[in-house]
């Protein structure tokens, strides 16, 4: 049964300025180690970062708690396996709220934005 759904667009611009003005400190309150380490081994980071912002906030609207909520940003990572495909490592509460539940993500990008999709499928009790 879908639990929810989550979809965020951004301007890469906004995530570069947000870089530009605020350096590490903007990196290290949004994204874990790995998800840093990731993006700067890309050609263009400031993409790859940006899209990883999108799917938090796509996560986050799909859970439907807000920010108010229980959402922390580093609770969601993304991460690629292998073939590219973008998927979810969920950590502390957010891990806990979805335990029996499997997150999708679909991550597109232009030239200028990122959209990311965001399905949170719960498991049936039979």
């Amino acid at each position: 049964m879908i639990q929810g759904i989550g979809v965020d667009i951004i301007e890469i611009q906004r995530i570069q300025s947000s870089i530009e003005k605020f350096g590490d400190t903007f990196l290290r309150k949004i994204f874990t180690d790995a998800e840093i380490a990731y993006c700067r081994s890309r050609k263009n980071p400031t993409q790859h970062f940006a899209a990883r912002f999108a799917a938090k906030e796509a996560v986050s609207k799909a859970l439907a708690t807000g920010w108010s909520g229980e959402f922390e940003w580093k609770n969601v990572e993304v991460m690629n396996e292998l073939s590219g495909k973008p998927s979810v490592i969920l950590h502390g509460i957010t891990a806990q709220a979805l335990e029996k539940s499997t997150v999708y993500l679909s991550l597109s990008h232009s030239d200028a934005s990122v959209v990311a999709f965001a399905v949170i499928e719960v498991a049936e009790s039979k």
